[in-house]
């Protein structure tokens, strides 16, 4: 910090100290006093503020860490101003609806649950979006749970674990990727390492949804569901035309083009599907759409509360939130808090399970006081490459524990990108699915169990000189 001559440098118990505050402040404000978590947010980053003032920060450095921690977050905001857009058209398209439909005669009512689960997990490794499966497919099959009067929170909570697993496990993947780059492994050698945590955390939460969705969904409901898909059938056009965007979505998925262009032709897909199914329909009442949601007039209460969704202004709080939150990690990484925090704990550490279960924590930490998945992975990553090499592990298990960590726990932070994300897509706060959310829940603990038994433990191939 040029600017600031009368900076010294932060030392390890005053960033745990700044660092226990925070977590304190946002844990009370969203859990104990059931705020939303923008304002425990703006009240952290005051203080961080005001303890950077005392400390000599100049006002140009506290200026440059928000906007350097805005920065990483403008095409993330991007994308979820074009899904607010993407939902409200399909469901005009009926394109959601579609998908309630024929998920309601396709999906068994006794397994609807891991159905959920597996559906979400086989379609999200195909695209390498949770995002994407979570406010499409996602929405359909949270609309056929609740009709059948399942636990809105236990049917996020597959969605997500599903959607999750899906960008886990998928070369497409976004976070799949920087984990391999940021550990220096190959890519598909990655995906492959990744199985000896993902596999048994699949298994392990297909048999908790097996078990709780048992019974969830009772004979009382299926008049419910006949209702339903009634209305549905006379307010939307229910056709397999609508399976077109999700072709084209795959299509785009296989063909890596990323995820902007990918959704901007879809968008303009369902407009031109909208004009199809109804020529004489204003183009001043699609833009609104776009712009504040669909709003479906059915008649029927719940099937409006269902399908009224979508428009860019719907994802502006999540927008909000995580402006803030990258405002957030930005300055504390401007000031060293974050990293003065895991430098230390990485060299102390002893022995491959400790160090295994520090880089999963401080993962989980970075989450918990950023609220950022790709600086969840970039942080520990960088601070535990070392480590992991003098403990003779491979930078293979370094990129599994990056992602076992990092990027799947970021669904269980309220005032995470990916959790605020979520529960603004589904309706269902991040705090209520989170007990459900089982494959976030587990991975870091076959990861850790990894760490302590050496099972499926990655480690550095012994270099042998070989004399002609």
């Amino acid at each position: 910090m040029e600017n600031s001559k009368r900076w010294r440098p932060v030392h390890l118990p005053e960033s745990l100290t700044v660092l226990l505050i925070m977590l304190a402040i946002m844990g009370l404000g969203v859990i104990k006093f059931g705020l939303s978590p923008q304002t425990p947010v703006i009240l952290v980053i005051a203080l961080v503020i005001l303890w950077a003032r005392i400390r000599g920060a100049h006002w140009d450095d506290i200026h440059s860490g928000i906007v350097d921690g805005i920065k990483t977050g403008i095409i993330p905001i991007f994308i979820f101003l074009l899904i607010g857009a993407l939902i409200s058209v399909w469901i005009a398209a009926g394109i959601i609806p579609s998908m309630m439909v024929f998920g309601f005669n396709l999906i068994s009512v006794k397994w609807f649950v891991p159905s959920v689960f597996l559906v979400c997990a086989i379609i999200g490794t195909s695209i390498g979006s949770a995002f994407t499966i979570i406010s499409t497919i996602g929405i359909a099959l949270f609309g056929i749970g609740t009709t059948m009067g399942i636990d809105p929170a236990l049917v996020a909570g597959a969605i997500i674990s599903g959607a999750i697993f899906g960008d886990k496990t998928s070369p497409l993947s976004d976070s799949t990727n920087l984990a391999s780059a940021i550990a220096e492994s190959d890519l598909f050698s990655h995906i492959r390492n990744l199985m000896w945590s993902t596999i048994p955390a699949f298994i392990v939460s297909l048999i908790l949804y097996t078990v709780l969705g048992t019974g969830a969904a009772t004979g009382n409901n299926l008049g419910k569901i006949q209702t339903t898909l009634t209305v549905l059938n006379q307010n939307f056009t229910i056709s397999w035309w609508a399976a077109l965007p999700l072709i084209v979505m795959f299509a785009c998925a296989l063909l890596k083009i990323p995820a902007i262009p990918t959704l901007l032709m879809n968008i303009g897909l369902a407009i031109v599907m909208i004009f199809i199914e109804q020529p004489h329909i204003a183009l001043s009442k699609i833009a609104g759409m776009i712009e504040t949601g669909f709003v479906a007039k059915t008649g029927n209460a719940s099937v409006d509360a269902l399908l009224s969704r979508g428009g860019i202004s719907a994802m502006m709080g999540t927008v909000s939130l995580i402006l803030l939150t990258l405002s957030l990690g930005g300055l504390l990484m401007k000031f060293n808090l974050i990293q003065t925090a895991m430098v230390p704990l990485a060299k102390r550490l002893k022995g491959t399970g400790a160090t295994v279960t520090a880089a999963i924590l401080a993962g989980i930490g970075v989450n918990i006081f950023v609220g950022e998945q790709y600086l969840s992975v970039i942080l520990p990553g960088k601070a535990f490459k070392s480590t992991f090499n003098q403990r003779g592990l491979a930078n293979l298990a370094l990129s599994r524990v990056l992602e076992d960590g990092g990027t799947v726990i970021n669904y269980l932070i309220p005032w995470g990108v990916a959790g605020a994300f979520a529960a603004n897509t589904l309706g269902v706060s991040t705090l209520a699915y989170l007990p459900f959310c089982f494959f976030s829940l587990l991975s870091p603990i076959f990861s850790i169990i990894s760490g302590f038994t050496g099972v499926g433990l990655k480690r550095q191939t012994p270099v042998t000189n070989q004399s002609n």
